[in-house]
């Protein structure tokens, strides 16, 4: 039988729809009842691709003694954190606090009035390595509600105390120089593993915005070891595991240090961020390696991630057939059966010959040099072999914030490579989030088969709004720009604060939650605050308004000294600051009716310019308002590039000989 959840449009949720346990969504409802019966909260919180959510469903909700105990004593509540990352938010630092660590499945206990009181991650159905039973841990909470209440109610108030010290935490404030990059180049270089690339510690995370500012860094200051970093990195991650060498994408993360073998989930943030990063790389080093992985990443995002509405789907399971990796993992007779006598070139190519890395079977890697066009048969081949297995799960309902990653990725790789393939995608996604999500000008969290709930935060307004202007650039389309305004007027209204000088993550308009949450760290993804605070640079500069820079820099400048302290945790913030440090580099391109403009464009989206903005118009259209249209015309009926840097302006050029020397470092 049906419970609550069945009714609700999340994968997640809806995995859980057929539980034994009473599950209810979010809401009053559940708080209602609580209060009413006077019963503690069990709030679990997770994800569709979380291999142990799924672990612990099997283990303990589908289990009817264990379901009988959490029905019996307590109001069961079920999320999706990536549908509602404020509960998830808060609750993840109240079980932070009371632990010292944190994951998923989160496990929280929490009074009818949503205060936390215990908490933890996954527990096993019989005690195992130190964790007691989930059933003993839940008598034990039920004991303790009944019998040493005030314990537990001065235990829920002490943390939400701790908890509303933290939102409304107010960063040093620091002067906005240079120096802030420097010792946050040297906090992550401390960290560098030199042999296989990323921060020295397992599991390996890509941590994509981190390599961003590195590289960002590297071209700030022409430092070789920013560079190598930089290259390390890539390069290891695209030959190993983590990599899905057939069918493009990354995997989330590695379990070791080597990127060999990955938790096998493919989320579409990671993906997103990676192809930017990837272009980058290639546009700043010129390897052809890093435009292919770049390509290959955004190709499996339209491939296997894109609703035929125009949305992207969040994620891609780690299991099949019951089995985590089971889809992407080989032996060497499965690829005799499809391959015959060109088998033993892929063996050796994707390291199958080296024997077994993950249980009994093979995750395909690249031991030695890439040379992808001599395998681009096999791996076609392959490919459609394995398209033939069991498919993981896909978590396909929509979410804002992470469409705005892929459609910035999308449209920016595609003028950078002159992949109009892209740039359709991106517009198309762009269309669909500002027709299906944004009721009345706000935006919505979420959408799946056809229906949008949940307010948006403040990462989706200032990620989709920050897509919008890639879009602009990709195509100097003026509505792309005219939305993204319209995007940052309401995200300034509904979640900046005077008071903190900076953002909360949910708006003035949203239920009332124990504390309002405010997330200062980018984590897998950027915070919102990071990327609202780019989003407003980038805006003061095309539209030359104040209030953004005011706003932006503010914002920032509380942020300068978490910055420098701990830079692994504000990878997106110190591109920000970068790029609020400048020189910016300002170009506009007039192109007059009917004339190709595509050699200028070329020279401007060719190559590594990370703190580029760019406006383009038709001569005689006129500046519609934007500073770097004001004046300029096409000179002599030919398309004429106009470049400023550090509030002074070379002389328009119409040759794309003449942009390149202007658009170089020391142009």
């Amino acid at each position: 039988m049906a419970n609550r959840l069945a009714t609700e449009s999340s994968p997640y949720l809806l995995q859980h729809a057929h539980n034994p346990v009473d599950w209810y969504p979010w809401g009053q409802e559940a708080f209602e009842r609580a209060r009413r019966e006077d019963r503690p909260v069990l709030l679990s919180v997770g994800y569709s691709a979380c291999h142990w959510c799924h672990v612990m469903e099997r283990e303990s909700f589908e289990d009817p003694a264990t379901a009988a105990i959490m029905n019996e004593h307590f109001v069961n509540v079920k999320v999706d954190r990536e549908e509602r990352p404020d509960v998830d938010q808060i609750y993840m630092e109240a079980v932070q606090a009371m632990t010292g660590q944190g994951g998923w499945p989160m496990t929280v206990f929490l009074t009818p009035e949503g205060r936390p009181f215990y908490g933890g991650t996954y527990f096993p159905p019989v005690p195992r390595h130190g964790l007691p039973s989930f059933p003993q841990l839940l008598q034990a909470i039920a004991h303790a509600w009944r019998e040493r209440r005030a314990d537990v109610l001065r235990s829920s108030e002490q943390i939400s105390a701790e908890l509303g010290r933290t939102a409304a935490l107010r960063g040093s404030a620091r002067l906005l120089t240079d120096d802030v990059l420097f010792a946050a180049f040297q906090g992550i270089s401390a960290q560098f593993d030199e042999r296989h690339g990323g921060l020295d510690r397992a599991p390996k995370f890509p941590q994509p915005m981190i390599w961003e500012f590195v590289l960002r860094f590297w071209r700030r200051t022409g430092n070789p070891q920013a560079r190598d970093m930089v290259a390390t990195t890539l390069t290891r991650m695209a030959r190993g595991g983590i990599h899905d060498q057939l069918g493009g994408g990354f995997h989330r993360y590695s379990v070791d240090g080597e990127w060999l073998v990955p938790h096998f989930e493919k989320m579409l943030y990671d993906n997103a961020q990676l192809a930017s990063l990837y272009l980058h790389a290639w546009l700043a080093l010129g390897d052809p390696e890093y435009r292919r992985v770049c390509e290959d990443a955004l190709d499996y995002v339209l491939r296997e991630m894109t609703d035929p509405a125009g949305g992207f789907y969040s994620a891609q399971d780690a299991d099949s057939e019951g089995e985590e990796g089971r889809f992407f993992v080989w032996t060497p007779d499965e690829i005799r059966a499809v391959l015959g006598a060109d088998a033993d070139v892929a063996l050796r190519y994707w390291g199958v010959d080296r024997g077994p890395n993950f249980e009994g079977r093979s995750i395909l890697w690249v031991p030695g040099e890439p040379d992808p066009d001599r395998v681009a048969p096999l791996r076609r081949r392959l490919l459609e072999a394995r398209e033939r297995r069991v498919h993981p799960g896909r978590d396909d309902k929509v979410l804002a914030a992470w469409n705005g990653l892929a459609c910035a990725a999308l449209a920016e790789a595609g003028r950078a490579l002159g992949r109009g393939d892209y740039v359709a995608a991106a517009a198309r996604n762009a269309d669909f989030v500002l027709r299906q999500m944004r009721p009345e000008g706000r935006l919505l969290r979420t959408w799946k088969d056809g229906r949008a709930k949940v307010l948006g935060y403040l990462e989706d307004h200032a990620m989709v709004a920050g897509a919008l202007l890639h879009l602009y650039e990709a195509t100097f389309e003026r509505r792309w720009l005219d939305e993204a305004r319209a995007l940052a007027d309401r995200m300034l209204e509904l979640f900046w604060d005077d008071a903190v000088e900076g953002f909360f993550d949910t708006g003035s308009d949203h239920e009332a939650l124990i504390v309002r949450p405010r997330n200062l760290f980018d984590n897998a993804v950027p915070s919102g605050s990071s990327m609202a605070i780019e989003t407003l640079l980038r805006l003061r500069v095309l539209t030359g308004e104040d209030r953004y820079w005011m706003k932006g820099v503010a914002a920032l400048r509380s942020m300068a000294d978490l910055m420098s302290r701990h830079p692994s945790g504000f990878g997106r913030f110190l591109c920000a600051h970068d790029f609020n440090l400048g020189p910016i580099v300002e170009v506009a391109l007039v192109t007059p009716p009917g004339a190709d403009g595509s050699a200028l464009l070329a020279e401007v989206f060719g190559r590594y310019l990370p703190n580029r903005v760019v406006a383009g118009a038709v001569d005689g259209d006129g500046a519609g308002g934007l500073p770097l249209l004001e004046g300029r015309r096409a000179i002599d009926g030919r398309p004429t590039a106009y470049v400023c840097r550090n509030y002074a302006c070379e002389l328009p050029v119409t040759e794309p000989a003449a942009l390149a020397r202007q658009l170089a470092p020391d142009g």
